[in-house]
């Protein structure tokens, strides 16, 4: 399994968010940009993911900026990469019933199992906290 550059970028601009809003209070996206080495353009666009998905709250004007929606400790890695990704899945088929568009799907003997796997792996990146990654 490999993280998309975007889900990477998250978890770049998230360790920051944390390290630095606990004394700051809210971050912008350009200051962002600057601290992590993101262009501009991919902050805003995780910004509005990350919004999206719970894990960062924005207030627009002065004074305005991001901050984590709730303690770093609570927020994990899991979290991060299901905010940008979607459900962390090994295969095609992993996480829907019926067929996929997998040539073996029709007799596949791994299928019934390969949850096993993906929630060991869920488990994995659950298990890290957003408190861990930024110190």
């Amino acid at each position: 399994m490999r993280l998309s550059s975007l889900a990477d970028y998250a978890v770049v601009m998230l360790t920051a968010t944390a390290r630095h809003c606990g004394a700051r209070g809210r971050l912008n996206a350009t200051l962002l940009a600057e601290q992590t080495g993101l262009p501009l353009p991919t902050v805003q666009k995780l910004v509005s993911r990350l919004s999206a998905a719970g894990l960062i709250e924005t207030v627009r004007g002065t004074g305005g900026g991001l901050r984590l929606s709730r303690p770093p400790a609570t927020i994990s890695l899991a979290d991060i990469v299901e905010a940008v990704e979607g459900p962390i899945a090994l295969t095609v088929c992993s996480g829907h019933e019926g067929p996929s568009d997998c040539a073996l799907d029709a007799h596949c003997r791994v299928k019934p199992h390969i949850g096993v796997v993906g929630r060991a792996v869920r488990g994995a990146l659950g298990a890290v906290t957003l408190t861990e990654l930024s110190q």
